[in-house]
Order: C-alpha cells, then structure tokens, then sequence
C-alpha cells in the first residue's frame, strides 16, 4: 500500500470539501447568524488538515494509484469528508458532542438523511443549507466529482471509479473516464436545476428551493423543516418531487441518453421496468388499502401519499409527507421491504438495487431449471444479456454480506437496549441509507435518543451502504496492506 499517495489524494479532496464550505458560509454572513464563524473555523481546520495530508504524501505518484490504493482513497475520502464536514455542526453547538455531529456529516455525506437533531427549524440557515449541499455532493459521488474537476484523472481513475459508482457493473458512458464524470455531473446539475425552478413556481423560496432539491436529486432527505415536505401541504410539490426523486433512483446513464435524444432509453432497460412496476405495483397497493381502511377520503390525496411514500422509500430519500407508523401494519412492512431493495444501479440510490435483485431472481430460476434438465446449459440472462458467472457469484456474496451485516448490526442494536422494531428498521435505514425507519427512529422522530455506541454503529453501516460493502470491507482484509 502506498501511503504517501493516499495521503496526497486526501489532501486534494480535504480542500474540495473546505472551498465548498465557503457556499453555507456566504448564508451565514448574509444573515449575519451565529454559524458565520463556526465555517470560518472549519475552512482553516480542514485547510490545515489538506496541508498536514499534502506534507506527507507530496511525493506520491498519482501514476503509481493501483487497485488498493483506489479502495483506500475511496473508503478513506468519505471518512474524511466527514470528519471535516462535522466541524460547523460541531463548532456551532448544533450538536452536542462530535459523535453527533459525525453522524450527521456521515448520513449527509452517504446521503442517509438520518438525523440526530430535534429542532431543525431552530438551527441558523448556513448550518442547514450545508447539511442539504453533503447531500448534493455525495450523491454523484465525491470521487466522481473529484475525477471530473480534479487533476489527478488518468492512470488509476477507472478503479477509483469503479470503487464507489454504485452497482454491480459500472457503466462507462466513453473512452475517457474523467469525461464519463464530467457527463454524469452534467445530468445531476440539469436535473437540479430543473428541479429548482419548478418547486420556485410552486410557492417555495430560494433557499427552500436549494436545499429540497438537494436532498431530492441526491436521494438524501435531509430537510429544513421539521416535518419535512409534509410542511408545505401542496399537491404540487408533492408530484414535483416525488417525479424528481423516481429520476434520481434511475441510472443516470438512461438519463444522458435520454437527453441525447434516445427517447425509448429508459424503457429500453430492463432494471428500469422492474423498477417501475415494483413502485407502481406498491403505489396502487397501499393506495387501495388506505381507502378501504378509511384513511383518506378520496383517491387523489391516498395516490399522492402512497406514491410519495413508495417512491420515497424505495428510492432510499427518506422525505415524509404523511406519518406512516399510522397505517396499517402491511404498509410499514411493504416499505420496510422496498428498503432493502432500493433503486437501479448508477442511480444515487442506496439499497441492494433492482439490478441484484434481477440477477438473484434469474440465476435462482436457472438453478431450478437445471434441476430440471441436468444435461442442459443453462445461463443466467437479464434483460437478453448473459450474466458472466463471476458477476452472479459476486452479487451472491455481496447479497449474502449485506444480510449478515443486517443481522449483525441489528444484534448489537437490541443489546444497546433497542427494541427489535427500532433495532431491526435503524439498520435498514442507515444501511440502505434511507433515513427514518419505525418505532424509535420513525418518520416524525430522530435517532438522537440512540446510544453513542449505537451512532457509530450506525454510521459504519451508512458507509457500508453507499459504497455497497466491498470498497470498505476489503480494507479489513490483511493483504490490503502489505506491499
């Protein structure tokens, strides 16, 4: 492992995440809030960081970047994005302790939404205006950004690509990476802006604006309010960001085509059309059951909850406009499952992804067919095309990793003294990287009454979730580091 060069790469991201920090800072100043000097402290804080990092691995080769230098950098880059991004949480007094305000950085950062604070409304709007922008940056990816806009692309830009892109196979859009990055931003920018105006023309300010649309195109969830989208009571901006949020589950890579004017490309795909009839399939499920349980009057308001819902929680945002612990118990469990299986592969989504879910399905059917016809040749194929055995054996593994983490992490929550409801859902969220689950961390609650313990648990699992196991887990493997 080439320390040195690792070291030099922190550095440069270090200071990408502090020059962003002067955005939340020009809030603070224009308001004249309290939060002005808490930025002030965290730029030189994270700049001094950079200049440590870069001090010590000036000498490093960007050339020399191999594949466990690429999953260090990428592991290493969110934790440090973090522990950065923590600091105006933590030097303002918005949390009260810096396992708070880690967790908070982290679930921003992994695009979670999980929050520890109580009253968001309370909090000055350069705090909360950052909270939205961790969002926006980790949804495409910080090493995504940093290979369309940073120097050291080229030699080792596709394994570090291909170390945090979610998805079992990531696509690259052309020849050269950093121009595939520079694409995928160009689509998230769009969108955003898009996105922006069209909640401006449904009553909301600037700043509102900014902010849901971060946490919408980045499938985050973090909100100003403290009721989040449900604040506003508009069917208009319900569907305006309940259509925006299906697009960011989609592969952006669609997206792009789509703009270029293949306009058959999104359901061309086959991830795409799973993807659509499980949340259509759920959305007039739970609608028809919140009628005949009497829970909305009329099908216009149980569509638009259910469909907010649906797309909300299998998309992994997290925003709420409706308190769901209050209705029947098969829809919490509907959403408690379309947690675990989130949206497509090249998305900002969190979850399994549609695409495993496809290659699970499919290589299960061949397996029952060969039992079938032991002398045929069966492949496993999704969406026409052949799934190379190693990739199948590669979605087993993560599908089996992602259930004993669940496990595991759920074992350790109820031994923190959580009930099993509580326990079971804060995993599921984190590690699908939702936000609200049930029980203690239920849509109108938070997990700031979570143990410490139980926080830094948490945010392992937010990691683990958004760059989907491997990247972080082969760290813990021993040849990792040996030269």
């Amino acid at each position: 492992m080439k320390f040195r060069l690792v070291a030099r790469v922190l550095a440069l991201l270090s200071s990408m995440i502090s020059i962003f920090m002067l955005w939340p800072l020009s809030w603070a100043i224009m308001d004249g809030s309290t939060d002005a000097k808490a930025f002030v402290m965290s730029i030189a804080v994270g700049f001094m960081v950079a200049l440590l990092l870069y001090g010590w691995g000036k000498r490093g080769n960007f050339q020399d970047l191999g594949i466990r230098e690429a999953f260090a950098v990428v592991t290493l880059s969110w934790v440090t994005a973090s522990i950065i991004g923590a600091l105006p949480y933590f030097f303002h007094g918005t949390a009260p302790t810096f396992t708070d305000a880690f967790f908070e950085a982290m679930s921003g950062f992994t695009t979670t939404g999980a929050s520890i604070l109580t009253n968001i409304e309370a909090q000055p709007r350069g705090i909360l205006f950052w909270r939205d922008l961790t969002h926006w940056l980790g949804g495409m990816g910080i090493i995504v950004l940093s290979l369309a806009i940073l120097p050291f692309v080229g030699v080792g830009g596709m394994e570090l690509y291909k170390a945090e892109v979610p998805g079992p196979i990531p696509e690259k859009m052309t020849p050269r990476i950093q121009q595939t990055a520079l694409l995928l931003w160009g689509v998230y920018v769009f969108l955003s802006a898009l996105q922006t105006v069209l909640l401006l023309f449904g009553g909301m300010d600037l700043f509102d604006s900014l902010t849901h649309t971060f946490g919408t195109m980045a499938t985050g969830g973090f909100s100003p309010k403290n009721t989040s989208v449900a604040h506003y009571n508009s069917a208009y901006i319900d569907w305006v960001i309940t259509i925006f949020m299906f697009l960011a589950g989609c592969n952006f890579a669609l997206h792009y085509h789509f703009l270029k004017g293949k306009w058959n490309a999104w359901w061309k795909d086959g991830e795409f059309r799973v993807y659509f009839f499980i949340s259509l399939g759920c959305t007039v499920a739970i609608t028809a059951l919140l009628l005949i349980k009497d829970i909305y009057s009329n099908v216009f308001d149980a569509l638009r909850y259910a469909a907010f819902q649906v797309v909300s929680i299998i998309t992994t945002t997290g925003f709420v406009t409706a308190d769901y612990e209050l209705w029947p118990v098969f829809t919490q469990l509907l959403l408690l499952i379309l947690m675990f299986i989130g949206g497509c592969a090249g998305s900002t989504g969190g979850g399994i992804k549609n695409l495993r879910i496809m290659v699970l399905v499919r290589h299960a059917y061949a397996e029952l067919f060969r039992l079938l016809h032991p002398k045929a040749i069966v492949h496993t194929k999704v969406a026409g095309r052949t799934i190379s055995k190693e990739i199948v054996g590669s979605i087993t593994a993560f599908f089996l990793l992602y259930i004993g983490i669940f496990t595991l992490a759920s074992l350790v929550m109820t031994a923190l003294g959580l009930d099993i409801v509580s326990a079971i859902s804060s995993v599921a969220a984190t590690l699908g990287n939702i936000g609200p689950g049930l029980a203690l961390v239920g849509p109108t609650k938070n997990y700031a009454l979570i143990p410490n313990i139980g926080k830094w648990v948490l945010s392992f699992c937010m990691l683990l979730g958004r760059l989907e196991l491997y990247t972080v887990l082969i760290l813990f493997v021993p040849a990792t580091w040996k030269r």
